[in-house]
């Protein structure tokens, strides 16, 4: 039976990497197959799936949808236009507001949004917008592991470790990814001003995007600040996150029909709730049950050991390294299921705090994705865009912007994450 169900797995991957278009009903069919054999028991399948997980980001993708409709972020990144004006200054601000943004909003929703503005500034003055737009996505996905609602992999760290929203601010005392993160922002500005270097128009003063609703941005900050409120409640119930934005995602939406009565605002916010990423989660946590049912998350978790042997710094140093160079080829949400159990395992087999290790996959895993064009969703709607103005981007062009940055942040990340946590 085990080797059955590690060719399941192996299956798995191979399908989601070949036919990445339909990976969700592969996550589904693969944890069907295990439940029909027996490997996970039905009553099993159910109870592990993290549905805080799955409730978190169903709620933050209903108030983030609303709050982009709303034009807020638009207006928002026209004042630091209005603000700075020389084109140099204003595509690193906006790579750097794209980041800031994606701590709390989506990486790709964060490129559907910033990158139109960095468009429209390359078209005034007849620039390439390749570098502008890429570094927009680059940037987003840097930040995506700086809070428990920055992106999937950290929603899914922080449901498994039991991670609240100012775990990744202060954790045990210590500083949390959210700090790290910056510090690696801050050393990717001089990458992002040597690709900049040749930029030195000016651009005049515009109008700035009118607000249509503040309400979203109210509920979207609101959210935010319930997540921090419920950090400090002990002994919560596992599923109080997760609660806490759909409730707010609900109350926006209700909002929006009782100003505009348009049942196709509501039909248009649930349409753009990412269902398939929601399957292919639910798909993955029956899987992942069911490789440690036969033991396959052990195998792996003493391999590792059997490699580093008790050295804590070079299990560190491979598992960090060894995210990066898999996320650069691999999505980096079926990656992060997988290999979040393995870490816990290391850690008790080790016998440390497996906090050091936990980080260290989130950044390797994370940053890693923007190595290559396929790396992560925020690169390819990134690349999707800049096709649709025309731009063919290689990978090789992308490797000019995606290496450097990812090697500068990495490096920054995989330093303080040891000097703090070891």
């Amino acid at each position: 039976m085990k080797t059955i169900v590690i060719a399941l797995f192996a299956l798995t991957y191979v399908l989601m990497l070949s036919v990445p278009k339909y990976r969700h009903f592969t996550a589904l069919a693969v944890a069907g197959i295990y439940v029909v054999l027996g490997v996970v028991a039905a009553p099993e399948a159910l109870a592990a799936v993290d549905w805080n997980v799955i409730l978190m980001l169903a709620g933050t993708m209903g108030t983030v949808h609303l709050c982009i409709e709303s034009q807020m972020p638009a207006a928002v990144a026209d004042i630091l236009v209005n603000k700075l004006k020389k084109v140099k200054l204003i595509f690193v601000a906006l790579a750097i507001f794209s980041g800031v943004v994606s701590a709390f909003i989506d990486n790709v929703a964060t490129v559907l949004m910033v990158a139109p503005i960095a468009l429209a500034i390359a078209k005034k003055f007849n620039i390439s917008p390749v570098q502008t737009v890429l570094t927009v996505a680059v940037s987003s996905n840097l930040q995506g592991a700086a809070t428990l609602v920055g992106d999937t992999t950290s929603i899914l760290l922080g449901g498994y470790a039991n991670m609240d929203f100012m775990d990744f601010f202060f954790m045990d005392g210590k500083l949390g990814m959210f700090w790290i993160v910056q510090a690696g922002m801050l050393a990717t500005v001089p990458v992002l001003f040597y690709i900049f270097r040749k930029e030195t128009q000016v651009i005049e003063r515009g109008e700035v995007t009118k607000i249509t609703n503040i309400f979203p941005t109210v509920t979207l900050l609101a959210t935010v600040a319930c997540l921090i409120g419920a950090s400090f409640i002990p002994e919560k119930p596992h599923i109080t996150n997760g609660v806490i934005c759909m409730v707010f995602c609900v109350i926006t939406i209700a909002q929006e029909y009782w100003v505009n009565c348009d049942k196709n605002k509501i039909k248009d916010t649930v349409a753009n709730i990412d269902f398939q990423t929601l399957m292919l989660l639910s798909g993955l946590f029956i899987i992942i049950q069911g490789i440690t049912n036969v033991g396959l998350i052990n195998d792996i978790s003493n391999l590792f050991v059997s490699i580093s042997g008790d050295d804590v710094f070079l299990i560190y140093t491979i598992l960090v390294w060894f995210s990066v160079i898999v996320s650069a080829f691999i999505d980096n949400i079926p990656y992060v299921a997988t290999m979040l159990p393995v870490v816990s395992t290391i850690s008790a087999t080790v016998g440390i705090d497996p906090t050091v290790l936990y980080f260290g996959l989130l950044a390797g895993a994370t940053l890693g994705g923007n190595i290559t064009p396929v790396g992560a969703s925020a690169n390819i709607a990134a690349g999707g865009i800049l096709r649709r103005e025309g731009c063919e981007v290689s990978t090789k062009e992308f490797m000019k912007i995606g290496v450097p940055f990812t090697l500068v942040a990495v490096i920054t990340g995989y330093i303080l994450i040891w000097m703090i946590h070891a």
